[in-house]
């Protein structure tokens, strides 16, 4: 399995990005597909969810802002990110919710920069 986040950049406060996600097929064979974010010095979170079923779910600190969409026929996933703000800065990562585990840890793959200029 590959998973492979893009369309990551250097963004002005107030701005907008949306996001990427490619996982090798897998996405439309997983109930819960979420992004997640790292911030330097901080744990990874997860800041949106989509389900199979269609429901979305939201960190508190994107809802409004942000807007998670799946495509299950064309395994592909996506984040728009609107408002951004610059503690939007962080590396984001497409993921399965709750992630995916290889050799007895959790598997992440390539994530993509996100700076938001003040």
């Amino acid at each position: 399995v590959q998973l492979q986040a893009s369309g990551g950049g250097l963004v002005q406060a107030g701005g907008s990005l949306r996001l990427s996600c490619s996982a090798s097929g897998i996405i439309g064979s997983i109930n819960r597909m979420g992004w997640y974010r790292q911030a330097p010095g901080k744990e990874r979170e997860l800041v949106a969810v989509s389900t199979s079923g269609g429901s979305t779910n939201y960190a508190d600190s994107v809802k409004g802002r942000f807007t998670i969409s799946r495509a299950n026929a064309k395994n592909t996933m996506s984040l728009q990110m609107n408002s951004l703000k610059p503690e939007d800065t962080a590396i984001y990562y497409c993921n399965a919710d709750p992630p995916l585990r290889s050799r007895g840890r959790d598997y992440w793959g390539q994530g993509t920069q996100v700076t938001v200029s003040s």
